[in-house]
């Protein structure tokens, strides 16, 4: 369950010199929220059969209309200097959007998804040119899919009521639901509600459609799922890497988690095999595992199934090994066992020898090579995050970003990995930005064990001076904050309004080992605290520029608990505090938020069975001891940190007589998405900070 991240506008003129020689260039200025919320982004790389070109999603901000708009873009990786097309500019695709490139089997086209004609279908766009066709064409969302490699048939997860004989039926359903004016609900189990959607009975059911010479699928597909209690893909964060093809098109084996009124505190997710023309129940390949198996990826010759397995039920942030089940004789192996990292994801390449997926590593999120029979580990990237990839023969494709940049795509032969560029987005746009600079250090941290930090100085940073801290708690609370770009929790926003920024990857954080994962449960207040106390104190000292006197502290989801936590116990350490969606009250949280699989796994059992857990680091306990200033913020559709965690919160300041503030997006998660909330959000957060901190 993860508990998952006034504008500063005069700018300091600037001469450069180039060469001997002194040119006037642009005024710099600082990073802003404008910029951020503004900024394109890309995503989702997909390398062509043949190596040759790369199809990618990129997002656009629409201000007036307050959201974002996906386009699919192709760039040539073969010409001298590859220049971006844009692929889906084209008749009627004004208004919808167009995301989930998959490349056709010679190469010749892509399918995508694209709500260009009033609902998400699947199309398919000739390379060539022309008009995109319609590929599905059903009375309900297409919610994600996969073309079979021979092409002939296409699945999909569509929502549906699983009672229902055909897709016309759950319309039908929805719209005589919507037509009755009594508005009570009944539930008999949990969930009642997930992440931002209450339950109204109806599941992500995988269905298959044959497609025919023209590439157009049945209307009549046949359901793959239903007869699983199950969401194939799962909710809230599942895709279309829940499920895959057979090299020969003829199964499909999926991830699903079939637990019934346990739902909410389970894990176990199975992988499930049935024929991809329906017809047959679907057969569990690894039931001798009671938790969570995921991402399954078959090898070229369809051999071997690769797929990702946790060990200990009712943990999600457990390591994620790599298996490999031999098909023909049911037999499973560790792939790497040694390598102690957690695996995102599988790619195999074309000739089975290898696997490559990307796991976070000291602060950085990298692209590694496996091999598939010794498990001998290469990392083909070095600083930053990869945020996506794709491998076709020696061509290698990853969507990179890093704590000064937004993510762009860079190629590389595989065997060489020598990253090239190969898209510079934002370039003009931001041509006048002065980014802050940034830098990684460590520490003795609790236990004397060694921890990892970034530091970020103010973008007009200048020799000799001290600037006031943003000191930024991730969330997770088994996150990283790492050498990445975030479209919501970024330092440069920060650094741009004239902060130096601290951020540290604590106790309990992702990429340094399985054992300093886990060692935030239980112990939620206890090594993390130690960790960002000795944390500030140790860039305090190692970088002069640093004001840690003069410092706000923010977070959050677990960062936001944190924020509660330090203002109880940590009372002296800042002069204001910015606490999103934190937990306030651990017994309050436990009888209402969604997943309960991980305040049992946090606090070792159930509320009712082991209270004192649950109590042991309660922020609520500690409310005597707050007097710092305190920002909350929630967005009310949030049902991971239900709101009346944050109203707690607001109340004990308010009771309390300590100055503190309230924002609330009525139409918001656990995230501020909508681009003029996002604006409002950022900027409420920097004026709190200005109110406290002298620069």
């Amino acid at each position: 369950m993860k508990i998952r991240n006034f504008v500063l506008s005069a700018a300091a003129m600037a001469l450069t010199g180039i060469g001997m020689s002194s040119f006037a260039v642009a005024e710099q200025r600082g990073f802003t929220v404008e910029d951020l919320v503004k900024m394109e982004r890309v995503a989702s790389p997909v390398v062509s059969p043949d190596g040759k070109l790369v199809v990618y999603a990129q997002r656009t901000t629409d201000l007036e209309k307050n959201r974002g708009r996906w386009d699919l873009w192709l760039i040539n990786l073969t010409d001298a200097t590859p220049t971006p097309k844009k692929l889906t500019n084209v008749a009627n695709s004004t208004e919808g959007n167009n995301s989930g490139p998959q490349w056709s089997a010679k190469g010749d086209a892509i399918y995508f998804v694209s709500s260009r004609s009033g609902s998400g279908q699947v199309w398919r766009l000739s390379i060539a040119g022309g008009e995109a066709q319609k590929v599905t064409d059903l009375p309900l969302d297409v919610e994600s899919f996969k073309v079979a490699p021979t092409e002939n048939r296409i699945a999909m997860a569509i929502e549906v009521f699983r009672d229902c004989a055909d897709l016309t039926c759950t319309k039908d359903r929805l719209e005589a639901k919507s037509k009755v004016k009594a508005t009570g609900k009944i539930h008999d189990k949990l969930f009642i509600r997930h992440w931002d959607t209450w339950a109204d009975g109806r599941r992500n059911v995988l269905y298959s459609a044959a497609l025919d010479a023209n590439h157009v699928a049945s209307k009549s597909p046949v359901s793959l799922s239903a007869a699983l209690e199950a969401d194939v893909h799962s909710k809230p964060d599942g895709d279309q890497e829940d499920y895959a093809f057979t090299p020969d098109g003829n199964n499909v084996v999926f991830s699903a988690r079939v637990a019934g009124k346990t739902e909410s505190w389970s894990t176990n997710f199975d992988l499930f095999k049935v024929p991809a023309t329906g017809g047959a129940a679907p057969q569990n390949l690894t039931a001798e595992n009671p938790a969570w198996d995921a991402k399954p990826a078959f090898s070229p010759d369809g051999n071997t199934l690769a797929y990702l397995a946790m060990k200990r039920p009712g943990f999600e942030a457990d390591r994620f090994q790599i298996m490999l089940m031999d098909l023909k004789t049911g037999k499973k192996r560790a792939l790497a066992e040694k390598w102690d990292r957690s695996a995102t994801n599988l790619t195999w390449s074309e000739d089975g020898k290898t696997l490559y997926t990307s796991a976070f590593d000291l602060g950085q999120l990298r692209l590694f090579a496996i091999d598939a029979n010794s498990g001998t580990v290469k990392a083909l990237s070095d600083k930053g995050s990869v945020a996506g990839y794709d491998v076709r023969g020696n061509t290698a494709v990853i969507a990179k970003a890093d704590l000064g940049s937004g993510a762009q795509l860079f190629v590389s032969d595989v065997n060489k990995a020598a990253w090239k560029p190969v898209t510079d987005v934002n370039k003009q746009a931001l041509a006048d930005v002065r980014f802050g600079e940034y830098e990684q250090f460590s520490y003795a941290g609790a236990k004397g064990e060694k921890v990892y930090g970034y530091v970020m100085k103010p973008w007009n940073a200048q020799a000799g001076k001290k600037y006031p801290v943003a000191f930024i708690v991730h969330g997770g609370p088994q996150g990283s904050f790492a050498n990445n770009w975030s479209y919501r929790w970024n330092p440069q926003t920060y650094a741009g309004a004239g902060y130096a920024v601290v951020f540290i990857d604590f106790h309990g954080s992702l990429g340094y080992g399985q054992g300093f994962t886990d060692s935030i449960s239980q112990d939620w207040g206890g090594k993390p605290l130690v960790d960002l106390k000795l944390g500030m104190a140790a860039a305090a000292k190692q970088f002069s520029w640093l004001d840690s006197k003069n410092a706000c502290a923010l977070g959050a989801s677990y960062g936001g608990y944190m924020m509660n936590w330090i203002a109880g116990n940590w009372n002296d350490g800042f002069k204001c505090i910015v606490n999103h969606a934190g937990v306030f009250d651990t017994r309050a949280m436990y009888y209402s938020t969604e997943e309960l699989w991980f305040n049992e796994w946090e606090n070792g059992g159930t509320y009712y069975d082991v209270p004192a857990k649950h109590e042991k680091f309660n922020p609520v306990n500690h409310v005597k001891n707050w007097k710092t200033p305190m920002l909350v913020t929630q967005g009310e559709m949030d049902f991971r940190i239900p709101s009346t965690q944050s109203f707690g919160a607001f109340t004990a300041l308010q009771r309390r007589g300590i100055d503190s503030q309230l924002l609330t997006f009525p139409d918001e998660n656990h995230h501020i998405l909508k681009p003029a909330n996002s604006l409002l959000w950022h900027h409420t957060v920097l004026d709190w900070m200005g109110k406290y901190l002298q620069k």
